[in-house]
């Protein structure tokens, strides 16, 4: 719908400006699942079961929930989402539209991705998200990208005529994005971002689950398309950058951490105690 450059100054606008609320929630529209006809109904229905909201003092993003263990909860999602205040805690939304408070649990990060846990507790029963039988992922495969917009946004033709904040709609700022996977580079970049898909990621769907048509995770999102940085966003933790043509590509697509570094994460903070294979 935007070129390229209108599309990094709308994501300039999105984060310069976000903390200003520009309109009541008297009536939102509702953004569940199931709106989007491209989205496969069992893979939306999972994705809304095991992906939770973090609410944090200054923003929000989203979570999966990964473990259980008795009425405590384990929720994975990117370290840039709980990074802020996480000495005061976070509620977290789950799929009944509960908020639980949260909190995050401290460990070691050798890698440095792009990971954190955070826990809740709990007496009511979720689902917790599988992890693959396989970690091989394959270009061209379908992807499902879930969370919470911060934002929605109404159009007339291509003009925004309205601009919600969603913090207290609750369950109804939940959405399911479909896309596939288009690149997996060999090289990372910094958090441990490796894959690129044509999901359409938005402010507040950070943390929140990729998972494929049977519904088991295979990432973590966390980049958004058209990053206002330019090239410098796509700089490689041994310090080189794409080359002009990569980068044209590497621009237009979203950013997950793919599941075998979430699942190396895992295996250190012992979340999980062997290789998924």
């Amino acid at each position: 719908m935007f070129s390229p450059i209108a599309r990094r100054l709308f994501l300039i606008f999105i984060t310069t400006f976000c903390v200003i609320q520009l309109y009541a929630h008297s009536s939102p529209a509702v953004l569940g699942a199931t709106s989007d006809p491209d989205v496969d109904v069992t893979a939306a229905k999972i994705a809304n079961q095991v992906t939770v909201r973090i609410l944090t003092q200054s923003g929000s993003g989203s979570g999966v929930v990964i473990k259980r263990e008795g009425q405590t909860y384990t929720v994975l999602t990117n370290n840039h989402v709980v990074a802020d205040s996480p000495e005061d805690g976070y509620g977290i939304l789950t799929a009944d539209d509960k908020i639980y408070q949260g909190q995050q649990v401290n460990g070691v990060n050798t890698k440095k991705l792009d990971l954190a846990l955070v826990k809740f507790t709990s007496p009511q029963d979720y689902q917790v998200v599988k992890l693959p039988k396989s970690k091989a992922i394959s270009e061209g495969e379908t992807v499902y990208a879930s969370g919470f917009p911060a934002w929605h946004f109404v159009f007339k033709g291509k003009k925004i005529t309205k601009m919600e904040e969603t913090r207290n709609w609750g369950v109804k700022a939940f959405q399911v994005k479909p896309g596939t996977i288009k690149m997996q580079i060999t090289k990372t970049l910094p958090g441990g971002y490796q894959l690129g898909n044509t999901n359409d990621i938005f402010q507040g769907m950070s943390g929140g689950p990729a998972l494929n048509q049977q519904g088991e995770l295979i990432g973590i999102n966390g980049l958004l398309k058209y990053p206002f940085q330019g090239i410098e966003a796509f700089t490689f933790t041994d310090g080189t950058i794409p080359k002009e043509e990569d980068y044209l590509q590497m621009e237009s697509l979203s950013w997950a951490i793919p599941i075998d570094n979430v699942l190396a994460f895992l295996q250190e903070q012992e979340v999980v105690k062997e290789d998924k294979t």
